[in-house]
């Protein structure tokens, strides 16, 4: 104030005349805060219907759809029981009716990994072959127990394929050959001058398996689970069972 009155005294003016006013500071306004403004600002817009924050609501499922999905997939689990079932009914009767057919053989195979299949054939299920060949001037003839023999100088072989399970004799007094066709069915071979093949080989009908000079008889004889068997026929050197 006396700042005031100075100056009006250098001006020559009268200092009653001079009226001194105070300049009233003005507040300064608070500035709003920005976190409260934003937060008021989201409120406002969730309380309006701005489809931007409008509420979530749940989609309604077509209900029929998923009753068609459902039956599509038991009438596709149903399908493949019944495809099962038909297979196991399939390999059934095939084992008993066929028991060599391929599917069992694939069958047995997969299951029983690398164990070789065991033939239970019967003598009669066989086919049988000459045991001479076909220039030998041969005559073939049987006895009354069965035993088929001829004198020849000849190629002899197998009656049937198989496996060669004994050897014995020699040179001299002549080999015997015994060969398994079967689990039931075998044959034995005695009298040859030469075998052709060794033990554990398997044979083959249409390949000689020994040979004989002529000076000796050979004799075969077939046998079902060791028992001698007579129920051979012999028609121009063809072999047969009556």
């Amino acid at each position: 104030m006396n700042d005031e009155l100075n100056y009006a005294e250098m001006l020559e003016i009268p200092v009653e005349t001079v009226t001194v006013r105070r300049k009233e500071r003005r507040k300064r306004e608070k500035e709003p805060d920005l976190r409260e403004q934003l937060v008021e600002e989201v409120n406002e817009k969730l309380e309006s219907e701005d489809p931007a924050y409008a509420e979530s609501t749940p989609i309604a499922r077509d209900t029929a759809y998923e009753g068609r999905k459902k039956k599509i997939a038991r009438r596709i689990v149903l399908g493949e029981f019944i495809a099962v079932c038909a297979l196991c009914a399939a390999i059934f009767l095939t084992n008993i009716f066929l028991p060599n057919s391929a599917i069992n053989t694939f069958v047995r195979g997969l299951f029983g990994g690398n164990t070789e299949q065991t033939d239970t054939r019967t003598y009669s299920e066989f086919t049988l072959s000459s045991v001479v060949n076909d220039t030998a001037e041969a005559e073939l003839a049987v006895s009354e127990t069965g035993v088929l023999s001829f004198t020849a100088q000849c190629s002899v072989y197998s009656p049937c394929a198989g496996q060669l399970t004994a050897l014995n004799g020699n040179a001299e007094t002549g080999y015997t050959v015994e060969i398994k066709h079967s689990e039931h069915f075998s044959s034995i071979i005695s009298g040859l001058d030469y075998v052709y093949a060794a033990e554990g080989e398997k044979i083959r009908s249409n390949i000689p398996l020994g040979y004989s000079d002529g000076n000796g008889e050979i004799r075969v004889m077939f046998y079902s689970d060791g028992s001698l068997l007579n129920c051979l026929t012999v028609n121009e050197n063809t072999l047969a069972w009556s």
